[in-house]
């Protein structure tokens, strides 16, 4: 079969996008073409892939976005596909696959005059068009949250909404022990962290969402002694401007470093102490499901959708909702005193990472296109 994807924007470093190339790669694997619609692509492009970049240009988001969609579905005319798979909400998707919480969900809590300007407006039209109740479009959910919320602002019937189990990939699996102490050690050498030093992790682009400004003002109110000794490492590819004047403010100069977006992420998992992700939303949050089959102990916030399985493999600390930054701050400082309970949440975490299903998430999203599509083909 021919299946369309589409997505706004594809570079190598995010979430959403590295689900959508190893989707494309499954889908190619079992002899299907496939064609990618985007507005920009960064990084390296498979040979399997048909890339048409959509050449349409707009001052404002939301204008950009319609202009995308109308030009996409002006090119499926002339040249259809057997599928369309968005990895973000437009009209005319057969498959959405849900990276992205519940639009209105998000906004409902925000100030009154965010609902009246038109980019809220064309939001929800993009998202009704793929979850309303006379809608066909399939969506493949990362967490029971997404379906609570799909369903309670738009009646979404049942049989469309398809939750999917987590999917870690085998590099972040914590190799034998001496392996894993030799990378930690080589580097922590490599940017000068003493192992008597406490090295903090923050791994996702999107720093706002991500909560990185509640981290540097956890490790701000941290003892003085501990918190010169204390560093933390931020990997991902957003904008540094509104951070370097809180670390600024913060005098945290010395102590936080970023590192844009990286290939070598397993490594860091490997060397670091502690994993912080006190997001502010976050759909899932795969980067706590790595940590943990890393053997890293983490602190979260109770907002990331897979938040829940650091509970359930008691690999770390979970702050509850409403976010309170002296709990969170708290939370640090114990952990960093704790290293006997850092050892003990690593210890659960991997013994977890042995039986659970956090694996297989592309397999059972491709399984799932291929029977839904099989079954229409029937009744046709």
């Amino acid at each position: 079969m021919l299946l369309g994807f589409v997505l706004y924007h594809y570079f190598p470093f995010g979430g959403l996008e590295r689900d959508f190339m190893r989707m494309a790669k499954d889908c190619h694997r079992r002899d299907h073409q496939i064609r990618v619609y985007a507005l920009s692509w960064e990084g390296f492009k498979p040979d399997f892939i048909d890339l048409r970049l959509v050449p349409v240009k707009a001052l404002q988001n939301h204008v950009l976005y319609r202009r995308f969609q109308s030009w996409v579905k002006t090119d499926l005319q002339k040249n259809p596909v057997d599928a369309l798979m968005g990895f973000n909400k437009m009209p005319g998707l057969d498959f959405y696959y849900a990276a992205d919480p519940c639009y209105r969900a998000k906004m409902q809590n925000r100030a009154f005059f965010h609902r009246l300007n038109p980019r809220f407006y064309a939001f929800c039209t993009y998202e009704n068009a793929v979850f309303a109740k006379t809608a066909s479009t399939h969506s493949l959910l990362l967490c029971e949250l997404q379906k609570n919320d799909f369903k309670r602002f738009y009646q979404t019937p049942e049989n469309r909404l398809h939750l999917l189990p987590p999917g870690i990939t085998a590099d972040r699996i914590r190799p034998e022990e001496s392996l894993a102490l030799a990378k930690r050690q080589t580097l922590r050498e490599t940017f000068q962290i003493e192992d008597s030093d406490i090295l903090l992790l923050m791994v996702g682009s999107g720093f706002k969402t991500k909560g990185l400004d509640r981290s540097l003002k956890a490790l701000a109110s941290l003892p003085t002694p501990i918190q010169k000794k204390t560093f933390l490492f931020v990997i991902g590819q957003d904008k540094q401007t509104p951070f370097l004047k809180l670390i600024a403010k913060l005098k945290l100069k010395d102590q936080v470093r970023f590192l844009g977006g990286r290939e070598d992420v397993p490594d860091f998992l490997l060397a670091a102490d502690l994993l912080l992700h006190p997001a502010y939303y976050e759909t899932a949050g795969t980067i706590l499901l790595e940590s943990i089959v890393a053997g890293l102990p983490l602190i979260a916030s109770a907002a990331c959708g897979y938040a829940p399985y650091i509970e359930k493999a008691n690999a770390g600390l979970v702050i509850a909702q409403p976010f309170s930054q002296q709990t969170f701050n708290q939370a640090l400082l114990k952990a960093i005193n704790d290293p006997q309970q850092r050892q003990a949440w690593q210890k659960s975490a991997l013994t977890y990472t042995k039986t659970a299903d956090i694996f297989n998430l592309i397999d059972h999203a491709v399984d799932l296109i291929e029977k839904i599509l099989a079954e229409k083909l029937k009744t046709q």
